[in-house]
């Protein structure tokens, strides 16, 4: 599959998960900025990918991630984070989604799966009861130690600013 027809407006992705579910295989998603991708984020998301047979990954656009993150976020394009994003082999397919919360794009999906890092309680994730309603379930990824796009931004600015 050529990279770049892994970025798909929402309804031409729920056309393509339902045929690659009527082959039989389990849909896994999940969401994020994915600013600026670092070791953690590639870890986060093989280990995403390792929990079903297909991968969605909800991305946040540029106006989302500038309400929900600091300013001057994010650093790089939606376009560019979803190109990188298809990049990687883990990634079956990218969406960008312009909410707050991922909740409307995974009640559309309804995936079998549903991954999260592990700094989010159970509670607060987001889309947990419509996938467990549904028969799915919810993981928690566990996240590489000491390593986020914050961090980075700060080393950089401190360094050289």
């Amino acid at each position: 599959m050529n990279d770049s027809n892994k970025i798909l407006p929402l309804n031409r992705l729920l056309t393509a998960v339902a045929g690659r579910r009527a082959e039989g295989l389990q849909v896994v998603f999940t969401n994020g900025c994915f600013d600026l991708i670092h070791a953690g984020h590639v870890r986060y998301l093989a280990a995403a990918r390792e929990e079903g047979d297909l991968l969605v990954v909800g991305l946040n656009s540029d106006a989302s991630v500038q309400r929900i993150k600091p300013p001057g976020r994010p650093v790089i394009p939606e376009h560019q984070r979803a190109e990188v994003l298809a990049a990687l082999a883990c990634v079956d397919y990218v969406t960008i989604f312009d909410g707050d919360d991922p909740g409307a794009l995974i009640e559309a999906i309804v995936p079998e799966v549903l991954v999260k890092g592990a700094d989010w309680t159970a509670e607060r994730i987001v889309g947990a009861g419509t996938v467990q309603r549904a028969g799915g379930r919810v993981v928690r990824a566990a996240l590489v130690p000491e390593v986020s796009t914050s961090g980075i931004i700060q080393r950089i600015t401190e360094r050289f600013c």
